[in-house]
């Protein structure tokens, strides 16, 4: 995605549905970041459409090396450095409507829970945020092949599985909501289960260039996760 937002030689089409979809699967761990660094829920919004514009304007996806680490921190830095210069300068050019802002869904923003600075590092947060992201993403395309595949309600009946304990669900009560055996409705759970994994994996395989890393990218994601 970061190659095709890049790519001069890209359709405008394909380029600009690549920024979206960078923006919108990037902004909540960066929003929440911003947050955590003591600005107000309306400075913070203000602050992630700013920093969105500036990486669409200055072309600052130019400075994105794939061999030099993960997009993410690239991210995380470029917002560091933002911060660091730029907030005087947007607070003027805002009042001066210089900033063109992009669509981002901030209805969202309000309903983020930010901890006690204390208690977690901003970094931290961020990399919190960015796995829920993630997360997200492959819950909805789980969701949209049981979907397409007119079983929605199958999907919604399994889906708890996935955050249960090996061994704690009951595939009898299962069984009996899926009118099904539950010889069945265990290997429903089971491809269930099977399918997320694949999907988990194809997701934060396109995260990172280098096959070997996915491994830990996995992890990180996970650690994150459990850090909630």
């Amino acid at each position: 995605m970061v190659l095709a937002a890049r790519d001069r030689v890209s359709s405008e089409d394909e380029a600009t549905r690549s920024l979206e979809t960078l923006c919108r699967q990037y902004w909540p761990p960066l929003y929440a970041y911003v947050r955590q660094r003591g600005h107000a829920v309306h400075d913070a919004q203000d602050l992630t459409q700013s920093f969105f514009a500036r990486l669409l304007e200055r072309d600052w996806l130019s400075a994105a090396d794939r061999e030099r680490g993960r997009f993410r921190s690239f991210l995380l830095m470029a917002m560091k450095r933002f911060l660091a210069n730029e907030w005087d300068r947007i607070r003027s050019e805002k009042r001066g409507g210089k900033i063109a802002f992009i669509c981002l869904d901030m209805a969202m923003a309000e309903g983020m829970p930010i901890p006690d600075p204390k208690s977690v590092s901003g970094e931290t947060l961020f990399d919190q945020r960015w796995a829920l992201s993630l997360l997200e993403i492959v819950m909805k395309r789980l969701r949209f092949e049981y979907e397409a595949a007119e079983r929605l309600a199958v999907y919604e009946e399994l889906k708890p599985s996935l955050t249960t304990e090996r061994g704690a669900t009951n595939y009898e009560t299962l069984a009996k909501a899926l009118k099904m055996e539950p010889a069945s409705a265990r290997s429903a759970v089971h491809r269930l289960r099977k399918r997320f994994r694949e999907l988990f994996r194809e997701e934060v395989s396109a995260t990172v260039n280098d096959p070997a890393e996915v491994d830990d990218e996995m992890h990180a994601v996970i650690a994150a996760l459990g850090r909630l």
